[in-house]
């Protein structure tokens, strides 16, 4: 029947206990008790190879003292209950299968390169940024990109410039407000207005309402409302712009 822990049976070898094995051991099939775990344990790492019956490697799994390695052509991990594939990589891609993947890192993911997906958002109640520390962000689909804000605002600044640009189509604002802060007044001079305006009188009516102008060049600036258009092409903002 055996000998100390090791016991022969119908359906193979039984050890009970501890077992140390200093050379190879080759077996079908290794399972614990059903109510007990199985241990594999070394001083330095444990490593599975799978052979195909020329003898030839064709996977191996090492768990080390600083990292698990698995070398294969796919790896997959898929769920007990289902069997859904949670997450696979080969050589070409890396798919993660979850409903959701979640970054709980401080600094968030950093790619390398491009990405692509039909969705990006943040969590209930928290904010979502992309952002490129040193270089420029780009978002591209050859359907149109849609930046929607439900239940605040949306908000986009730059240090330099600002470009609207459509090739082919228009630029549509639609609100019952639109408001354009810090826009220039220029100055509207005629024969008559100047010399109206170099002579101010003490009830003269403060400037309240002004016209909105655009130079050639698509610069926007005020200029002070009258009986009829003040906008200039000569005026000193087209000028000096």
């Amino acid at each position: 029947d055996g000998m100390g822990n090791l016991r022969v049976t119908k359906k193979g070898i039984r050890l009970e206990g501890i077992s140390e094995f200093l050379l190879p051991l080759y077996v079908r099939e290794i399972h614990s008790r059903k109510d007990s775990p199985l241990v594999l344990q070394s001083d330095r790492n444990v490593t599975v190879n799978a052979r195909n019956h020329m003898g030839q490697l064709t996977g191996q799994l090492t768990v080390g003292a600083d990292a698990v390695e698995a070398q294969c052509k796919r790896f997959e991990v898929r769920a007990s209950d289902s069997g859904k594939v949670l997450f696979s990589a080969d050589e070409d891609e890396i798919v993660i299968g979850a409903d959701r993947l979640k970054v709980t890192g401080t600094e968030g993911a950093v790619f390398g390169h491009s990405v692509e997906t039909p969705h990006i958002r943040a969590e209930p109640s928290q904010d979502l940024k992309l952002e490129s520390p040193t270089r420029s962000l780009v978002m591209e689909a050859p359907r149109g990109v849609q930046v929607n804000a439900a239940a605040g605002d949306l908000k986009a600044t730059c240090r330099k410039e600002l470009h609207l640009q459509s090739t082919e189509g228009e630029i549509f604002l639609n609100a019952d407000t639109i408001r354009l802060g810090n826009l220039p007044v220029g100055s509207f001079s005629s024969s008559s207005s100047f010399s109206s305006s170099s002579s101010p009188s003490s009830s003269a009516p403060r400037q309240t309402i002004y016209e909105l102008c655009a130079c050639p060049n698509g610069k926007l600036y005020l200029s002070p409302a009258g009986a009829g258009s003040t906008c200039q092409s000569s005026s000193n903002i087209c000028l000096w712009s």
